[in-house]
């Protein structure tokens, strides 16, 4: 089955975008979603988490203890290199495992924040880039979050640019006010139709 990856920087508007091709009938596999989720059911994951970063990385209850490991990778690039590269494979495996659940689906879409940087990409068929300017990113996610300036940058400094992402990507979906959305969402539905259909 045809694999659409589908990413942006913090506030392109990437899960909006999503939720649009939900609507057309495309199962999303959202990965930001299923990260949190295999961080506290996959045996393999929880076990390299604990030897990392010691067990007191999880309560007694099983849950994460995500304020301890923000603590640890907050403005630590090597710390959380190592969150990164134990967790990564973790949800490439659930994605394996959720794509070969999906029936009746001409194409599905996963959408991640960190699809180049992670390596996801290159499980995918084709990738899409959701496209707006740093400023709007940046004022959309202060008016969305309520987080300062600062902190949407420094969210946004541990993602690659939007010059690499754009030399990655196979397609671009503007989202910044200058091109109706949904025309652009629509046009490319139909092409990758038509891709799953001559596969």
């Amino acid at each position: 089955m045809l694999k659409i990856g589908i990413t942006g920087g913090i506030g392109s508007g990437k899960s909006t975008i999503s939720k649009i091709f939900k609507v057309l009938g495309v199962s999303v596999f959202y990965a930001d979603d299923q990260a949190k989720r295999v961080m506290t059911e996959d045996p393999i994951l929880i076990e390299s988490l604990k030897q990392t970063f010691g067990k007191q990385a999880y309560f007694d209850d099983g849950s994460l203890n995500r304020k301890y490991i923000a603590g640890i990778v907050f403005n630590n690039p090597d710390e959380l290199a190592k969150l990164n590269a134990i967790t990564h494979p973790a949800v490439f495996r659930a994605f394996d495992a959720w794509a070969a659940q999906v029936q009746d689906c001409p194409y599905l879409m996963k959408e991640a924040a960190l699809m180049f940087e992670s390596g996801s990409s290159k499980l995918c068929d084709k990738n899409i880039l959701v496209y707006a300017p740093l400023e709007m990113r940046i004022s959309r996610v202060i008016g969305r979050d309520g987080l300062s300036r600062e902190e949407v940058e420094s969210r946004n400094a541990r993602q690659f640019t939007d010059e690499q992402k754009l030399k990655l990507a196979d397609y671009v979906i503007k989202n910044d006010d200058t091109e109706l959305v949904i025309p652009q969402v629509l046009a490319l539905h139909q092409h990758f139709l038509k891709m799953a259909s001559a596969t």
